[in-house]
């Protein structure tokens, strides 16, 4: 039996003498989407952080059985990509150039990038149906645009997990389901592991395998969606007034107005 794709044992993180995580297990399995929720401060964006390796928590962070700290740099760089909220874009860079960064892990230092990783980068250039932006500058894309290439920069790793922290944020909801569908066909297709915070609960619970509700720094509840977006766990945890109506492809999270 292969070992899980993520596997954290009391993850414990301190941050300006603050808790932000307190003792938090949690078990993804390979080709699994698990997606991350909670309010505002739960530790969300905390937990993708440690299990990228951009933190040193306390306790214990395994990838595909092995401790997330005897990675070297590259080496965990072709095992896990992340794609933050508000990735910093080099002025000027074309989208091919920005993509190309992904296959940096594979670049010898003080080296050029080879016809392999070029190879590569069309390859998913073109899998994105990026190949019309190829040469444009990044900054004059439209979000759902950006979104993919930034997408597209985390697939050109190679990685097997892909961290997603509030993928559709900044996207209306068109755009918002493109991007979600595209990632989901490539985890089908490539055997990927998603592991994903969001806002948009219903959306969230459309997509997700598995949901895990965050709060204070803690796991309060996990699941399939229908058992973890609840009013009753909803309103206790966000403080949120809501009706949850079953839908095609998960429940559906309605605000109501109280009274």
């Amino acid at each position: 039996m292969s070992p899980p794709a993520v596997e954290l044992r009391d993850l414990r993180v301190e941050l300006g003498g603050a808790s932000i995580l307190a003792g938090v297990d949690l078990t993804v399995a390979v080709g699994e989407w698990v997606t991350v929720i909670g309010p505002n401060g739960a530790g969300k964006s905390t937990l993708l952080r440690a299990v990228g390796g951009l933190l040193a928590p306390a306790g214990a962070v395994n990838l595909f059985g092995t401790p997330i700290n005897s990675f070297r740099r590259r080496d965990r760089a072709r095992v896990v990509a992340t794609v933050a909220q508000s990735p910093v874009v080099p002025a000027g860079m074309s989208v091919f150039d920005y993509v190309l960064l992904g296959r940096t892990p594979y670049i010898p230092a003080l080296g050029r990038e080879s016809a392999a990783d070029l190879v590569a980068v069309r390859e998913v250039v073109d899998r994105l149906d990026l190949g019309a932006f190829a040469h444009r500058e990044l900054a004059t894309l439209s979000g759902g645009e950006r979104q993919r290439v930034f997408l597209a920069r985390a697939l050109a790793q190679g990685a097997t997990l892909l961290l997603l922290d509030e993928p559709t944020s900044a996207l209306d909801i068109g755009h918002q389901q493109e991007v979600l569908e595209l990632v989901d066909q490539l985890r089908r297709a490539h055997r990927l592991t998603v592991l994903a915070t969001m806002h948009d609960l219903s959306v969230a619970g459309e997509y997700a395998d598995r949901m895990v509700l965050l709060a204070d720094g803690r796991v309060v509840a996990t699941g399939p969606p229908q058992e973890v977006l609840t009013e009753e766990l909803l309103g206790t945890h966000y403080r949120a007034h809501v009706r949850v109506i079953p839908g095609e492809h998960g429940p559906l999270v309605v605000p109501v107005r109280p009274g």
